[in-house]
């Protein structure tokens, strides 16, 4: 429904021809909606600003489908809006299909980098922001055993996970950090189902705080974490207003940064690579009201300090994606 709306839109600007229209910036989410509470909401959470401080108005659409990605980029291309962001990795392969088709329309890509003139790849030092989440698990732990939950199993998401391990074991070299992945498909971003009898089996071994970074997936671990009385750890947007008191902190991702920035930058947006770590602001671990007495001060000086030291290049987090490879497991 929301696709066929926004494509009747776009044809009818094409038909009416108005010139201001042509330039609207477009974002298409991944599966799971913009409403994911997770990666995708941050997506528009940043389009959100973008349009209430500048006044201005885009297009967008949620797939309902693996088939569709290719289809939105041309119909968005089509319709004149520039530029065209896209949340995921798993537009990797359309875009690269597309761009050259369209060589006066730039787009933006999270996650994934596709080499084309008009293209901005934004990727993010996900395994920083995990260092120091997982630093703040074993610094909470009582068991000395945490988890970790992904969604599909991607190279990507073993960043995510190598990451979380690293910091774990720079606080305890003896703690368990038992991991699982939700599937290997698409579907594993959204099925809380599924997520919530990982959290279970987790907890039977003795994880007493759970990290996961399975998009939609994620709600049913953090549901299942506060109603056993554990600890969950949020991923991309802050989650911790999900369940106070219980979700420890959310290792924030500013995918709604990457948004804002592209759809700021208008027609004039720099492509490339462009890369958000913990020194620019792109990866952080989340601290508010809700997870305020779950935290001590001695723990976030730790973490703080930790922080400073891989902006700085003085601490070097391995990136799974480098090698395949995760040093600590």
């Amino acid at each position: 429904m929301t696709m066929m709306k926004h494509f009747l839109g776009a044809a009818a600007t094409l038909a009416l021809g108005a010139g201001a229209a042509l330039a609207d910036p477009a974002l298409i989410f991944d599966l799971g909606g913009k409403f994911d509470k997770s990666f995708n909401e941050s997506a528009h959470n940043g389009a959100q600003r973008w349009a209430e401080e500048t006044g201005g108005s885009y297009n967008e659409v949620e797939l309902q489908s693996e088939a569709q990605r290719e289809q939105a980029l041309r119909r968005f291309a089509e319709a004149g809006n520039n530029p065209i962001v896209m949340v995921g990795f798993a537009f990797g392969e359309s875009l690269g299909e597309v761009a050259g088709d369209y060589p006066e329309t730039k787009f933006a890509i999270i996650d994934m980098v596709v080499e084309e003139p008009n293209v901005r790849s934004v990727v993010f030092n996900e395994h920083q922001g995990s260092y120091l989440v997982g630093m703040l698990a074993a610094q909470t732990s009582e068991s000395g055993t945490v988890g970790f939950i992904g969604g599909m199993d991607i190279p990507l998401i073993r960043k995510f996970a190598c990451g979380y391990v690293q910091g774990v074991k720079a606080v305890n070299p003896d703690a368990t950090v038992i991991q699982n992945m939700t599937g290997t498909t698409p579907a594993a971003w959204n099925d809380p189902v599924k997520g919530s009898e990982l959290t279970k089996a987790q907890i039977s071994q003795g994880a007493d705080v759970v990290y996961h970074a399975a998009g939609g997936t994620g709600t049913g671990v953090l549901q299942t974490a506060a109603d056993e009385g554990i600890l969950g750890i949020g991923v991309d947007s802050n989650q911790n207003y999900m369940h106070p008191g219980s979700i420890l902190t959310s290792m924030v991702k500013r995918v709604d940064n990457a948004v804002y920035d592209a759809m700021s930058a208008g027609t004039d947006m720099e492509t490339g690579i462009q890369v958000m770590g913990i020194s620019n602001d792109g990866v952080s671990y989340a601290m508010d009201e809700h997870n305020e007495s779950l935290v001590t001060d001695e723990m976030k000086a730790a973490v703080d300090e930790a922080a400073e030291k891989i902006a700085s290049g003085e601490l070097e987090v391995h990136d799974y994606m480098s090698d395949n490879t995760c040093p600590v497991e």
